[in-house]
């Protein structure tokens, strides 16, 4: 009787597998480079209001809002993205649009309202929180044209761009502290609605527009150069009353 040959058994069989492979630990640097820097304006920004330079602290948020929009748009163009790189820009975003914000407007005036300062604050915080939650759950489930609930990073223009004004014009923060609690506790409660926000992810930023079109960009551009504080500010109150506008429109329609 002949014997099996040697290479047919189990031990020689089990030695030819392929060994598993050890899982990728390596990330996508230029995405997260923004990333950081995003995180890094955010963390600057609790620093500067803790010595009370608001004014600083408002613009590291507004810079740390344009490094947040990029750094997606760069993974997508050099095919860069990972699941590491979306719960990365999460964390950064907590930290830029949700903690550093409410801390900002707690240390400038909402501290002067006691209780009432700090649970405001914690609305703002907890709306963020829950809001980036949701995003990421409704990732590919909700029409791109428009969010669910009022952005982070412009719920984050809204309480800065207050405090900048502020800041800006010398308002004494006192007389102040009451409304300015309301609008950040507002701020909180419209990220986690259901109110409906243009995303503005439908334009086509590579189609032909005419000449005048890029002279009216010009133009914005100047007018917030000239008055940065006060302009950015009244765009994103624009843009935060837009969505329960939206919402009540809808609703006058199904009504009527």
């Amino acid at each position: 009787m002949e014997q099996p040959h040697a290479s047919n058994t189990p031990q020689d069989n089990k030695s030819q597998e392929t060994p598993p492979r050890k899982p990728n630990r390596s990330i996508y640097l230029l995405p997260n480079l923004f990333t950081t820097s995003a995180l890094f304006s955010g963390f600057y920004a609790i620093i500067a209001a803790m010595n009370g330079h608001f004014i600083s602290a408002c613009i590291a948020i507004f810079i740390s809002m344009v490094l947040d929009s990029l750094d997606g748009r760069v993974a997508r163009m050099t095919n860069t993205q990972s699941a590491f790189g979306a719960e990365y820009d999460s964390l950064a975003d907590m930290v830029s649009f949700g903690v550093a914000p409410a801390l900002v407007a707690f240390t400038w005036t909402l501290d002067n309202l006691g209780k009432l300062g700090w649970i405001a604050a914690f609305i703002y915080v907890a709306g963020a929180a829950l809001r980036l939650a949701r995003f990421n759950v409704q990732i590919g489930s909700v029409d791109k044209k428009y969010f669910v609930g009022l952005p982070s990073p412009a719920a984050a223009a809204l309480v800065t761009g207050m405090v900048w004004v502020g800041s800006e014009y010398h308002v004494l923060t006192t007389a102040y502290s009451f409304w300015a609690a309301l609008l950040v506790a507002a701020a909180g409660i419209l990220m986690v609605s259901n109110v409906s926000y243009y995303s503005f992810k439908t334009i086509d930023l590579k189609g032909k527009v005419p000449v005048m079109t890029l002279m009216i960009i010009a133009l914005v551009f100047a007018v917030i150069a000239y008055q940065p504080a006060a302009v950015l500010w009244g765009i994103f109150l624009i843009y935060g009353f837009s969505g329960p506008a939206l919402y009540l429109r809808k609703l006058r329609r199904k009504f009527n």
